[in-house]
């Protein structure tokens, strides 16, 4: 989404981010710049919290040129080797759920921003355009047949009429802090000590959001369906099991046949196994 560089000096390193009138990987698409703040807020309200330790410190924010200076964790790594893992550690899983449990359990600031422009544009890649015939996307660019394999997906009237429904929630405004993209390429882990960084989809939500998206990459990830009820059982907090579950199909559904793809080693075969299976969790 945004510029990141580190910078070395002769006493210390940095990481500094800048939000562009853009997406950092897709120019073509533009995104609000105030959303480097939205992620100053949340780190703020998570820093007396009881996962702080999990969240870098931001060190000056610079509002006027949309620049946050973090301290630098090291050499970390995000998790989405997992993708072609096909497993994720017990334990990690735990400390995962663990920690979104924290960030939900922290009463939103009162000027917590809607951040409904970011919003607004997540809503279109998640709940629109991957289930519209003609987005422009050729899903064959991707994998050769995975075009035709959507097409079914795309002219389901009540699947679609479900997510639309979801994606209306997704933009109303709910009573719980969440991250807004709590999936593997936001956890960073150094030397066992896990990280999540990359807040700016920061919103005040429905709980389920974040659950079913973490279960959706996780079962992409293993192709085991038995982790979401895992991750529901680990979780301490309130949540529905059909939103979840339903955020959880939508979510494989979107990284399957929209424009955000994931470094997904799968065969035609274990995808088509996969959009079934997220369209049963919508239709659940």
């Amino acid at each position: 989404m945004n510029v990141v560089i580190r910078i070395k000096t002769n006493t210390n390193s940095y990481i500094l981010k800048q939000s562009r009138d853009y997406v950092q990987k897709y120019p073509q698409i533009p995104a609000p710049l105030d959303r480097i703040m939205v992620e100053n807020i949340f780190y703020s309200r998570l820093a007396d919290s009881s996962v702080s330790k999990h969240f870098p410190k931001v060190l000056h924010t610079d509002a006027e040129n949309f620049l946050l200076l973090f301290e630098d964790l090291g050499q970390i790594e995000d998790l989405t080797q997992m993708y072609s893992k096909k497993q994720i550690d017990k334990n990690t899983l735990k400390s995962l759920v663990q920690i979104l449990s924290g960030i939900h359990s922290v009463i939103p600031n009162p000027e917590q921003p809607k951040n409904l422009k970011l919003r607004e544009l997540n809503h279109q890649h998640i709940f629109v355009l991957p289930f519209v015939q003609d987005n422009g996307f050729n899903l064959d660019d991707v994998q050769s047949g995975l075009q035709e394999l959507s097409l079914p997906i795309k002219n389901n009237r009540e699947l679609k009429r479900k997510i639309d429904e979801i994606g209306l929630r997704y933009l109303s405004q709910g009573n719980t802090l969440l991250h807004g993209d709590y999936y593997p390429g936001s956890w960073m882990e150094n030397q066992k000590q896990l990280y999540v960084l990359d807040p700016e989809f920061s919103f005040v939500g429905f709980s389920e959001f974040d659950l079913g998206v973490m279960a959706a990459h996780l079962i992409l990830a293993t192709g085991d369906l038995g982790i979401l009820k895992e991750i529901f059982n680990e979780y301490q907090g309130s949540a529905s099991w059909e939103l979840t579950s339903q955020i959880a199909g939508i979510e494989i559904l979107r990284r399957l046949i929209g424009l955000a793809q994931l470094p997904l080693q799968r065969s035609l075969k274990e995808k088509e196994g996969l959009l079934d299976l997220a369209q049963k969790l919508v239709l659940s």
